[in-house]
């Protein structure tokens, strides 16, 4: 049976197509595993993921249970012993062995006074002990309790040693709730929580895994870790991506990443919601990876034979086919490689842009190309039998004639000739003829000629932007100077002569350091090294010599110059600006602000040392006034005396206290120390300290702080007393019998405002805007009623140092109103000190 004929070009497609086929085949198998083997892995780290989630979970709540049982148990003690005589020691002892054994996770209880000495404790041994309270962390407030970090020890006396042993990780975290006895003197009800109690539990969450759990404080301070990694207690993690990147935006979160340990881990963490404790779960994602191979290699084994059997088939059929294809190819080759040629040489020359022509001795045209038609507008018939000299200009028409010279031993003749183009337009051409030759004798010419009208314009164009430009550098009313890649003059305009006092005929072709000192030639060189590095442009300051001989401080500008193709930088343009008179009045000015500064530190000096001096003996009639008091109960006119020497000393003493806090307000030694605060917690202090005078007076106070918390960076101390002088203001002049209403609340604008009501006189409109400077008193007071007019300019300086403010206004219905405004923090961000850490 005969086999059909093919033709190399089908066979070529029969091979392309076998080999697309099997290459798509192979294509789809590796995609197919490829899917399959991403969504499994993806399959694998989803559950890992999860699993570390469900992990980081359960820890987290069961830490979390463990500190509020400690914390429920220790207040249940506390409220115990406040009773008189229950914070003695054959008393408290059996209540904290009571205590002692509802809680398995807690080595010991102890009681101490606000020294540190351990007044009962679970352990006979540690009563009458010293404990140095720093130790064991920040010491809480009454009715609050604190969890520090871990210690190394089996109980108190480890922190009384000077030196305690850090070789073993036994030890322990110690857990406090301040307190106060009947007496009203600090106790503080200290609980050692065992870690291998939290410790175990990890472990047994993270079962057979190869994980590691840490157990932190927001401060990255590791309380507890278990696993194969764990890390020493002690050890601080303030640079673990969860502190650096997450938190506190984040309460909880699973990525993978960096962790505490080396390589790529799958990290889950998440927030205690009402202790500061932060879990971090950690495992490698290389043993991830590992789960994810073990359960795709069958498949992966099957796709990649699967690959290979339609590889090589796909291999065969196309040699078969390009064996059969070389063959014919061979054969149309050799047939076609004659036109192919000759072919070619007529497009090369029907593609060239350049007039090509040939002639006989005589210079008459025998042949032209095609681009004859399109520069000049006639046929190649046309011009063929007509001398070349026939189509240029008259002008140029001798000069084309000697081209042609047989005289004329040139091997190449060149010359330039007009000539008309098709729209009648005049154009220049360079023309080139070489004479060919047969023998000793020329039996014609070959030429060519090339439009260069567009490079001649060109040409003419940029010498005239040339010569514009070096016109505008010439009337420039700045001294401007160009280099060569030598540091020597090239140019320098009318502006520089007339600053320096030099002609241009005597610096042109001269180094600049060859008319400046060696230093001042130093310094300009490396300036000139640097702007040539850069390769951009460099400003800098700099005195040069005047023609007057004056010093002058200029502004240098140096841009470095394109250069050719050999040289990347050609040069370097420098221009000068005098700014003397503008540096001289920068002076003046400093000089000026500086005497004013000085001023303001000598009288803030002087206000401090005043109050000083005035201190020490307020002190002393203040001391013996009390004294007096005291010894005068029973004779009533020696009480009453002494009674008006303490409150006119207590009055000075508090004027002068004012001037102290202003002198340090407006000093370095009054800075804020702003801490993360729920104010909330600072205005009921106050108000409780100024309970006497508002009893006094027969005030009701109402107080609307609402459930949500304030959170602000403040300074505790300063904040509360802005709102003890609003607050002491509204009591003092509010009429007896009438109320005060004091709010806190977030307004729309994403700020806390504290709002002080009084029923009392007012303010005159006129003096609302002046009441908070220094001295200033409304006119309502100046009788003696009021105080130093201090008061709220100190409000205004403490509250300018928060980034807030103060104001006050007059209510519609009679009395005051002052408002405080502090930025506020979102109240999702727990009270915690994360931003001291970041």
């Amino acid at each position: 049976m005969q086999q059909p004929d093919f033709s190399a070009h089908t066979l070529r497609r029969f091979a392309a197509l076998a080999t697309a086929l099997g290459l798509v085949l192979s294509l789809a198998v590796v995609a197919a595993v490829v899917w399959l083997g991403w969504y499994e892995y993806q399959e694998v780290l989803e559950s890992d993921r999860a699993r570390s989630e469900l992990e980081a979970r359960v820890i987290d709540d069961h830490a979390t249970r463990t500190v509020e049982t400690a914390s429920l148990v220790l207040a249940y003690v506390g409220s115990q012993l406040h009773a008189a005589d229950m914070a003695q020691a054959h008393r408290a002892d059996p209540l904290l062995a009571q205590a002692l054994a509802a809680l398995p996770f807690v080595r010991s209880l102890h009681l101490l006074d606000g020294t540190g000495h351990v007044l009962a404790s679970t352990a006979a041994s540690d009563v009458g002990m010293a404990v140095p309270l720093e130790r064991m962390g920040p010491t809480p407030a009454p009715g609050r309790d604190v969890l520090g970090v871990f210690q190394h020890g089996r109980g108190l006396s480890a922190l009384g040693s000077a030196a305690p042993s850090a070789a073993t990780n036994i030890g322990f975290i110690p857990f406090s709730r301040g307190l106060r006895n009947a007496d009203g003197k600090p106790l503080l009800l200290v609980a050692l929580i065992n870690p291998d109690f939290l410790s175990s539990f990890q472990l047994l969450t993270l079962g057979d895994q190869h994980g590691s759990v840490y157990l932190l404080n927001y401060q990255g301070v590791v309380l507890v870790s278990s696993g194969p990694r764990a890390a020493n207690p002690g050890a601080v993690f303030a640079d673990h991506p969860v502190f650096r990147k997450f938190l506190p935006s984040r309460e909880h979160f699973t990525y993978e990443g960096d962790g505490a340990s080396p390589g790529t881990q799958v990290v889950s963490f998440r927030l205690s919601k009402t202790r500061p404790l932060v879990v971090v779960v950690e495992q490698p994602l290389a043993l991830t990876r590992e789960h994810w191979l073990t359960s795709v290699r069958w498949f992966i084994t099957a796709a990649v034979v699967c690959v290979l059997f339609l590889v090589l088939t796909t291999v065969g059929i196309r040699r078969s086919l390009r064996a059969r294809e070389r063959g014919l190819v061979a054969l149309e080759n050799a047939r076609a490689e004659v036109v192919r040629k000759e072919h070619d040489l007529h497009v090369l020359v029907k593609s060239v842009q350049e007039l090509l022509f040939r002639t006989d001795p005589e210079g008459v045209l025998t042949y032209v190309n095609e681009r004859w038609m399109a520069v000049t507008g006639h046929s190649v018939a046309q011009a063929q039998n007509h001398a070349l000299t026939e189509w240029v200009c008259e002008a140029d028409r001798a000069g084309v004639a000697q081209l042609f010279a047989l005289d004329n031993t040139a091997a190449v003749r060149t010359k330039t000739a007009s000539m008309r183009a098709s729209d009648g337009s005049l154009h220049r051409f360079d023309i080139a003829v070489v004479p060919l030759w047969e023998g000793e004798d020329i039996i014609g010419f070959a030429g060519s000629a090339v439009d260069v009208t567009e490079r001649l314009a060109a040409e003419s164009a940029l010498q005239h932007q040339l010569d514009f430009v070096a016109f505008l550098l010439e009337i420039s009313p700045l001294p401007v100077a160009t280099f060569d890649r030598y540091g020597r003059y090239v140019s320098v305009n009318r502006a520089w002569e007339d600053f320096t006092g030099m002609l241009r005929s005597r610096v042109i072709g001269q180094t600049a350091s060859a008319f400046m000192a060696a230093a001042d030639a130093a310094l300009h060189a490396a300036k000139d090294a640097e702007v040539w590095r850069s390769g951009g442009s460099l400003r800098y300051e700099s005195a040069l010599r005047h023609r007057d001989g004056s010093l002058r401080e200029v502004i240098i500008t140096k841009v470095v110059l394109p250069g050719d193709e050999q040289h990347a930088n050609g040069g370097l343009l420098s221009t000068l600006m005098d700014v003397s008179e503008f540096r001289a009045a920068e002076r003046a000015k400093d000089a000026a602000r500086h005497a004013a500064e000085e001023s303001s530190r000598t009288k803030s000096d002087f206000i401090a040392n005043i109050s000083h001096e005035l201190r020490t003996p307020l002190q002393s009639i203040l001391g013996f006034s009390e004294l007096g008091m005291m010894r005068g109960k029973d004779q009533p006119r020696l009480m009453g005396m002494f009674t008006d020497i303490h409150a006119a000393g207590a009055r000075m003493l508090a004027l002068v206290n004012d001037l102290l806090d202003v002198s340090k307000i407006a000093s370095t030694l009054g800075a804020v120390n702003l801490e993360r605060t729920d104010i909330r917690g600072l205005i009921g202090p106050v108000l409780q300290e100024l309970t006497p005078q508002i009893h006094a007076k027969s005030l009701a106070v109402d107080m609307q702080l609402g459930p949500v918390p304030l959170i602000a960076k403040v300074d505790p101390v300063r904040f509360a007393q802005v709102v003890r002088n609003v607050l002491a203001n509204a009591i003092k002049f509010a009429p007896a019998q009438t109320g005060i209403a004091l709010s806190a609340y977030l307004t729309g604008e994403d700020r806390i405002c504290v709002s002080v009501r009084d029923h009392g006189a007012g303010i005159p409109p006129a003096e609302l805007d002046r009441i908070f400077e220094a001295f200033v008193q409304s006119s309502r007071t100046q009788d003696g009623s009021g105080g130093t007019g201090l008061g709220l300019a100190i409000c205004k300086t403490i509250m300018d140092a928060h980034g807030g403010r103060i104001t006050a206004e007059n209510a519609p219905d009679g009395g005051a109103v002052f408002r405080i405004y502090l930025p506020a923090r979102r109240s999702a961000q727990r009270e915690t000190d994360f931003h001291s850490i970041y």
